[in-house]
């Protein structure tokens, strides 16, 4: 029977035999190689393994930093609502604005919604004129206007770090990579024509109460200018400054009721303007607009700072969007012009003391005289028409055709309105849209009919099936339908009052001409 030995025993042995082994093989080749291929790599003692769990000696450990607020631009509005949880990012100038502003862009680890019911609520109780908003909780726009500031609020359609088309910059916002990051626009802008008022205060430093050697010892080299800046908060009674001092002022000129009730409105821009873009107009309505022109009545477009400028000349922009107020004023200049020999016939500007008609526009603004006689003379719906919904005019809301037809039409009849329905308008004029006319306009398209050939919408819109009443109106369609005034036959055109322009100098009270109709 064989002999088991242990394992431990037998370990032991072939131990004790691989040393006897290398023993004897030492100061042999074998025994050198047999070392040499069990030692540790020569080269590790000159180049040492680098250190991967810790940080390079070479190189800088890259950490996080912390975005830093940047500061807020001095002439940010104290009046636009900052959102308390939203941090500034950047702030970038803004490129042919109409007057001093800046783009703030700003970033919130808030989502859209929050952000947007706060805007949306905090414009609301402001007080602030709300142009454009969003029409769901998904972001969008906000355009809104208080006093001489319009600021545009733009909220992407979703959590991103990058800035929204509204932007008016190219330049990429140096703000985070987080996705659950939310980053909105906040564009202002300070209205030309408040500015340009307030600019005369600083040159008031030089106290002219102190005696002119005084004032005149800081002249050195900015005061040949400024002598003639005090005079500036005296351009109320300067008619020949340019039209933008103007509008603050001229209501306080007939500061006398009694006066307002003898004098016509004067038309703003005094002089016929040269348009140098009047081929643009569309060829039915260029000979409209260019009588209106000549007449003194169209005024530049300065909804847009880039159809003005040195280089192109004074331009009409013929297709752009015409507004309420535009409106206004060229309607009361265009009947008043047109009847320059018949004083009864003309509208009369409001007096800087009238109770304003409408909220949005007080005795401040330049076009109240305006827009609030027409409101006296139960031209335009008001409160004082009877009409208690009307409170807001909104003047800077696009002109849409009926609101141009339930204007304009009470000017060419002279008279109560007939009473109208939908059926009684598509049966005249045939327009399949007709229910979507508003009825205080429906009696308006119905007396227009009557008028023929010289009818409004056939002079403006020509042969249409469709009357669009939502529809913007363009520059060049509000002067063709103000070329006439009157009804059947009865009435005058602006190419008729060219020729009795001269004795436009003439008072008012004391016509010379007879009417042409």
């Amino acid at each position: 029977m064989p002999v088991l030995f242990p394992h431990s025993v037998l370990r032991a042995s072939l131990a004790v035999c691989l040393l006897g082994l290398l023993s004897a093989c030492a100061n042999t080749n074998l025994g050198n190689a047999l070392q040499r291929s069990l030692g540790a790599d020569p080269k590790l003692k000159d180049n040492p393994p680098k250190n991967l769990s810790g940080p390079s000696p070479n190189k800088p450990q890259s950490t996080p930093q912390k975005q830093k607020s940047v500061p807020l631009p001095e002439d940010f509005p104290t009046e636009i609502p900052r959102y308390q949880e939203a941090t500034l990012e950047q702030v970038e100038p803004l490129k042919d604005a109409a007057g001093p502003g800046k783009l703030t862009i700003w970033s919130s680890p808030d989502p859209i919604n929050l952000i947007q019911n706060f805007y949306q609520k905090t414009f609301e109780s402001q007080g602030w004129e709300v142009l454009d908003q969003p029409e769901d909780q998904d972001g969008g726009t906000f355009i809104v206007r208080r006093n001489d500031l319009d600021v545009t609020l733009s909220i992407p359609a979703r959590a991103t770090t990058g800035k929204s088309t509204a932007a008016s910059s190219s330049k990429p916002p140096a703000v985070a990579t987080n996705s659950s990051v939310t980053t909105f626009d906040i564009q202002y802008v300070r209205d030309g024509k408040d500015t340009k008022a307030e600019k005369p205060q600083p040159s008031q430093k030089p106290q002219p109460s102190q005696k002119p050697t005084q004032a005149q010892k800081p002249t050195q080299a900015q005061k040949p200018t400024q002598p003639e800046k005090p005079t500036q908060p005296q351009k109320p009674t300067q008619p020949e400054k340019p039209t933008q001092a103007q509008k603050p002022t001229q209501p306080e000129k007939p500061q006398p009721p009694s006066e307002v009730a003898s004098k016509p409105a004067k038309v703003r821009s005094g002089q016929p303007e040269k348009f140098t873009d009047l081929d643009k107009v569309p060829r039915d309505l260029r000979k409209y607009v260019a009588d209106l022109a000549k007449l003194g009545v169209l005024t530049p477009d300065t909804t847009n700072p880039k159809t003005n400028t040195d280089s192109q000349g004074i331009q009409f922009a013929p297709n752009q969007t015409i507004n309420r107020r535009q409106y206004a004023r060229w309607l009361m200049d265009a009947n008043n012009r047109i009847y320059a020999n018949r004083p009864g016939l003309q509208i009369r500007l409001a007096s800087n003391t009238t109770q304003p008609a409408f909220q949005d526009v007080p005795r401040t603004d330049p076009d109240f005289p305006y827009i609030q006689g027409l409101a006296d003379a139960g031209l335009i719906p008001s409160p004082l028409s009877g009409d208690s919904t009307a409170v807001l005019f909104r003047p800077d809301a696009p002109l849409t055709r009926e609101n141009l037809m339930l204007w304009k039409v009470p000017l060419d009849t002279r008279k109560a309105l007939p009473k109208a329905s939908i059926e009684a308008v598509k049966e005249t004029w045939g327009f399949k849209d007709t229910a979507e006319i508003d009825p205080k306009a429906l009696r308006a398209v119905l007396a227009d009919f009557r008028n023929g050939d010289l009818a409004n919408i056939r002079r403006v819109f020509g042969y249409t099936i469709l009357f669009q009443p939502k529809k913007p109106v363009t520059r060049a369609e509000a002067g063709a339908a103000l070329w006439y005034f009157g009804s059947q036959g009865e009435g005058q055109s602006a190419q008729e009052a060219l020729f009795l322009k001269p004795q436009t100098s003439q008072p008012s009270g004391a016509p010379k001409a007879t009417p042409s109709n």
